[in-house]
């Protein structure tokens, strides 16, 4: 019988992690936090899981274990997963990518709707028992933005248009593809400037790789409209936080809805927390009910794959980061 053995770079006692008891007969599996409680069964690793661990974690038992043939990220960004040594090297490495993408964009409706019913207006009268009638907006008039149409951005993109809205898309290739049924106009990496004065609402999905690193600054917002909203459900270092402070003190957007940041947790001192116009949540958007059961199940799905040499889903360009 054929002997596999798979690290995983978890806490053991996470619930979910218990399915990988029926991963399949002859399949060894090591759950540990770290390299280091991985022990001696690293030097025998054909698979690694990283679900949790550190960017020094995954190095490490890269280094140890001679015959890794595959390493997966849980998540679809790969900050924790991806460095030189492994861009360099043949083994393959796949990402979560698709398997949060519908409660993202669940999420960036959500934000969408909260400024344009103006909830904040709302939820303020309430609580000071006044009977406040003002005008709404027809989101079905509007038009959004998203930067880096990838798999994230395909779910915001046929969600938004559901609801009637213009959708712009902006992408690293523009050339036509699955998903652009729901975009009005796709633009290329360099045309980032001429789609913000277009939009409403501008929806940041891009992962975070060294090109994709501040895109959004200060110049890009002075291009934005006044009444513009940002939404990030990225990586929080695509955007500079201290620009977008500024926009959203100055009021020279009208507000920003945001799951990520450059510190995690936000520190308690930053500014997000006394903003009036920021509608925050704390890197979680994407945990809905089974969210980490089916992090485990695509795995599992992607291991029966590898283990009858089939193509693998979701495998990296690990020169571009995603």
């Amino acid at each position: 019988m054929e002997d596999i053995t798979v690290l995983v770079l978890a806490d053991p006692a996470t619930p979910a992690l218990r399915k990988l008891e029926k991963i399949g007969p002859g399949v060894r599996v090591r759950i540990g936090k770290t390299a280091e409680a991985l022990g001696d069964a690293i030097p025998r690793a054909r698979v690694l899981f990283n679900w949790t661990g550190s960017k020094p974690d995954v190095r490490r038992v890269m280094e140890l274990a001679p015959g890794l043939e595959w390493i997966h990220a849980m998540y679809a960004g790969l900050d924790r997963s991806l460095f030189p040594e492994l861009v360099a090297s043949p083994i393959p490495l796949t990402n979560g990518s698709g398997v949060f993408s519908q409660s993202l964009g669940e999420f960036i409706v959500l934000g969408v709707l909260y400024f344009a019913k103006d909830i904040a207006r709302m939820a303020k009268a309430k609580d000071e028992r006044r009977w406040d009638v003002f005008e709404k907006v027809e989101i079905r008039r509007q038009t959004i933005g998203i930067v880096a149409h990838g798999d994230i951005g395909r779910a915001v993109a046929w969600r938004v248009k559901a609801l009637g809205m213009r959708v712009l898309a902006h992408r690293r290739n523009p050339a036509p593809r699955a998903g652009d049924e729901h975009v009005d106009r796709v633009y290329g990496a360099a045309d980032l400037h001429l789609m913000l004065p277009e939009c409403d609402y501008v929806a940041v999905t891009a992962p975070l790789t060294p090109l994709t690193a501040g895109m959004i600054g200060k110049r890009e917002f002075d291009l934005m409209k006044p009444g513009a909203v940002i939404l990030n459900v990225g990586r929080g270092p695509v955007i500079d936080e201290a620009a977008m402070i500024d926009a959203l003190a100055a009021r020279r957007i009208r507000g920003a809805v945001l799951d990520v940041f450059d510190r995690e947790p936000l520190p308690a001192d930053s500014p997000f927390w006394s903003l009036d116009n920021v509608l925050m949540s704390a890197h979680s958007a994407d945990h809905v009910e089974n969210w980490v059961e089916d992090a485990v199940e695509f795995f599992m799905d992607q291991f029966s794959l590898w283990r009858k040499g089939e193509p693998l889903r979701n495998l990296v360009d690990k020169h571009a980061g995603y």
